[in-house]
This record gives structure tokens, sequence and C-alpha cells, in this order.
């Protein structure tokens, strides 16, 4: 071992238990999940705000390979943390911190346009017996069973409330998704016993804002409606981060 990190090492040393021996609390964290034909970036204009209020913030980036494999990747960011977690997902995140909010560490889920299953149920299985959204045709799917969307989608459908310019960038870094991941069962629905809350947008043409309605009143949710599209995080971040201040104000109050 070198000096350098030997050095390193033990300045880590001294300097956590000089935390310890001041009786510093854990920190509260906020983990952000992004959802499909999205990465990480997608939270880009909401950690700002939630830093300057004080709070550790994580964006999670999931690998979008399985449902299974998302909620291990987001269990991970939460293992890793010092102290309680709020949870917030986008879209098909929504799955996944419907899973991984079962986590003791887990105070709260905050939902943004998303997507909140029940123990058993896929994200398909919330859209039967209603016809397909007009997205779905457009859908692209490789060899190896991933899905994205063609930048026309993404314009006119998924993002269609930011600058054109913006929507482009969003089509190009979106994260492919294996459709799988929509078949697989969430095998716990933490909203059940969590506090949650919801952003519901009114002009989501991906998730239909009836449908959020309906998720959002089943997970007995506090819920802001906004007007905008499904990347509400991007078009009004200020809106989306204070009821994401609002949970965590509530929820690591009560922890």
């Amino acid at each position: 071992m070198s000096k350098l990190v030997r050095s390193v090492l033990c300045l880590a040393v001294l300097v956590g238990g000089a935390a310890i021996a001041r009786g510093a609390e854990p920190a509260n964290t906020i983990v952000l999940v992004h959802g499909a034909f999205a990465d990480s970036s997608s939270w880009d204009r909401v950690v700002p705000l939630l830093q300057a209020k004080g709070y550790n913030v994580v964006s999670v980036y999931d690998p979008m390979s399985s449902l299974t494999d998302d909620v291990a990747a987001t269990k991970r960011v939460i293992d890793a943390q010092p102290g309680p977690v709020l949870l917030v997902g986008h879209s098909y995140g929504g799955a996944v911190i419907t899973v991984a909010g079962a986590d003791d560490k887990v105070v709260g889920l905050v939902y943004v346009a998303a997507f909140a299953p029940d123990v058993g149920e896929s994200v398909n299985d919330l859209g039967k017996g209603q016809p397909p959204p007009p997205w779905a045709a457009s859908l692209k799917v490789d060899g190896g069973g991933y899905a994205s969307l063609p930048l026309e989608t993404v314009l006119k459908y998924f993002a269609p409330d930011v600058p054109a310019a913006e929507g482009k960038l969003i089509a190009v870094k979106q994260g492919p998704i294996a459709t799988k991941c929509f078949d697989e069962k969430a095998s716990a629905a933490a909203w059940k016993n969590k506090p949650s809350w919801w952003v519901l947008s009114k002009k989501d043409q991906m998730i239909a804002p009836a449908g959020q309605e309906v998720m959002s009143k089943r997970a007995k949710a506090t819920v802001t409606a906004v007007d905008a599209s499904h990347v509400v995080m991007l078009s009004k971040p200020k809106v989306v981060a204070d009821v994401i201040l609002a949970a965590a104000t509530k929820s690591f109050a009560a922890k």
C-alpha cells in the first residue's frame, strides 16, 4: 500500500471518528430513479434544487435489463447511504421504487408521472383493458429485445413541452429498455405501508393522466397535478422539486 493511500485512509478514519464523537446524525438522502427511454440526467434540473436545501442526493443509473436488476441497482444505492432514504421514481422508475421501497431505510415514496403496480402486477397489467397508447406502435425493438423511441416519438409524445433541441438530446441519450421489464410482476408494493406523493402530469401522453389518477388514489398519495408532459421534471423542475422537498420534510421528520 502506498504512502498516499495510507494517508487517505487514515484521514477518512479520523474524519469519520470525529463525526461520531460529535454525535452527528446520519445524512438524509433523496434517491432519484429514472424511467424508461431515459437516463439519470433526467434529474439534472431537480438535483441542484434539492441540494440547495441541504439534502444528500443520489441519482441511480438503472440497467433496465429487468425489473429485478433495476431494483437491485436501486437497493445497492439505498444500502450505501448512512441514514434514511426518500425514494423518487419517474415513469417506469415508479415500478422500481414500488419494490425497492420495501427496504427498511426507505421512509417515503414520490411518484413523478409514474407507474405504481401492486404485488403480482406488472406495468403492462396496469394498462389491460385499455387501448394501447399511440406512441407504442412506434417502438423500435432490437435483436436483444431492447426497446427505444424514435426521435419523432420523443418530440411528439415523450417531451413535447421542452425546446426541440433539448428533445433531440433526450432522444440521443435515452437508455433502451428490455421489453420484459414491462411484463415482470412486482414482488412488493411499498406504497401500501409507506407515505407517498404523486406529481400527476395532466398533459402526459406516455402514461394516461386518468391511469395516474387511479394509481395515486390506490396508493393514497398526496397528489399535485401539473400542466406538463411526461418529462415534467425537465419542463417544470421547481414544481417537482417542491413536491419532493415537502415529502422529505414530512418523511424524515417522522422517521
